[in-house]
């Protein structure tokens, strides 16, 4: 499934790769019994909904090795994950504000032994206001966390000026793109494009949000956490 899925995006996975990607499977699934990991379940569903869902962020940007990349509001590891193991050079960040999925989060890290990848407990907004984190990224990334205005705060002040952050997005995005101008504008983002993707093999809608960063965030965004979501720009 991943193989042919793969190949209609025009990726190709090596063996190694596809050893990761059933790794991680069954580790999701383990956990999934556990507590509510994904409502995604099943190897069909995840190989097409999870993984290759994922890498059309691969198509669409084309990661390099060196590439500074935060996942936020990553949840069960996506897309940074599979990004991860079809481009293992990148430098990936995932931030995750639930405990218990943090802990699955390092356990798989650990157990593919994926280097160059950290896992930080922690709301997006107080990972932005963190000097450490704050403009330091090449791309953000964020899979069905939040609208897009609300999503911009988020992601935004973590990226360097320069830099990309893209949002994957369903069939109405059109509308968000239309709700966030005002926000992208005062975070220091432009609408650069919107790329309009079919998952293989089942045919669902992506799009994928590509917003660049063209000036500095404003020192007060983000705002305090739950604030962004309360009162979306």
């Amino acid at each position: 499934m991943l193989k042919a899925g793969a190949g209609v995006l025009g990726l190709e996975f090596t063996v190694e790769q596809l050893e990761q990607f059933e790794k991680f499977y069954r580790l999701l699934d383990e956990a999934n019994k556990s507590f509510n990991l994904t409502a995604i379940t099943g190897e069909r569903e995840a190989a097409l909904k999870h993984f290759l869902d994922s890498l059309t962020c691969q198509v669409a940007v084309g990661l390099n090795d060196g590439m500074q990349i935060v996942d936020i509001g990553t949840g069960a590891g996506f897309p940074g994950l599979p990004l991860k193991i079809y481009r293992p050079g990148i430098m990936l960040t995932l931030v995750e504000s639930l405990e218990k999925r943090v802990k699955f989060l390092r356990d798989v890290v650990a157990d593919l032994g994926l280097k160059e990848t950290m896992v930080v407990h922690a709301r997006a907004e107080d990972f932005c206001r963190d000097k450490e984190h704050r403009e330091r990224y090449d791309l953000a990334v964020a899979r069905a966390v939040a609208g897009l205005p609300v999503l911009s705060e988020y992601c935004l002040p973590a990226v360097k000026p320069g830099g990309l952050f893209v949002a994957m997005k369903g069939p109405k995005v059109e509308e968000e793109t239309s709700a966030a101008k005002s926000a992208l504008v005062i975070l220091g983002g432009a609408l650069e494009d919107v790329i309009s993707l079919k998952l293989p093999l089942v045919g669902d809608e992506r799009n994928l949000v590509m917003v660049r960063k063209v000036s500095a965030t404003p020192e007060k965004y983000p705002r305090r956490a739950g604030m962004p979501q309360k009162k979306p720009l």
